[in-house]
């Protein structure tokens, strides 16, 4: 069985997140998704989600292409992971490009997928708020 691990916070769930999630399972026959905790969001990336952990989880559960969802607490713990969860290949946007590469020394494979151009969490956000 071939494991895939990806790493987000999913908020504002929309279809750009589907076709990750879409393409990532593609790769493997079992799909880890680590969800960024709402501490780790803003204590490292200053983000504020709209939905909470709990729900996002949920949200992610419910989707097909997922087959276990786990909590992202730190930058660090993908290493860990990989090991933990014997993750065959990790799942990134392009966005990270290189930035995991060193994934590979566990003999984890890094693939970086191209996201969708159209739609973005960050730009949802922003078009609610004007």
């Amino acid at each position: 069985m071939k494991r895939v691990i990806t790493y987000g916070t999913f908020d504002l769930l929309h279809y750009g997140h589907i076709n990750l999630l879409r393409r990532a399972r593609a790769l493997g026959d079992y799909l880890i998704v680590a969800l960024s905790t709402e501490e780790f969001n803003w204590r490292e990336k200053q983000k504020k989600c709209y939905f909470t952990y709990e729900q996002r989880k949920e949200l992610l559960e419910s989707i097909r292409y997922v087959d276990l969802v786990i909590p992202e607490e730190n930058w660090e713990q993908k290493r860990r992971d990989v090991k933990l969860y014997q993750a065959d290949i990790m799942v990134m946007g392009d966005d990270w490009k290189g930035k995991f590469d060193f994934l590979e020394e566990e003999g984890c494979e890094v693939v970086y997928l191209p996201r969708t151009p159209e739609i973005s969490t960050t730009q949802i956000k922003k078009d609610l708020h004007k």
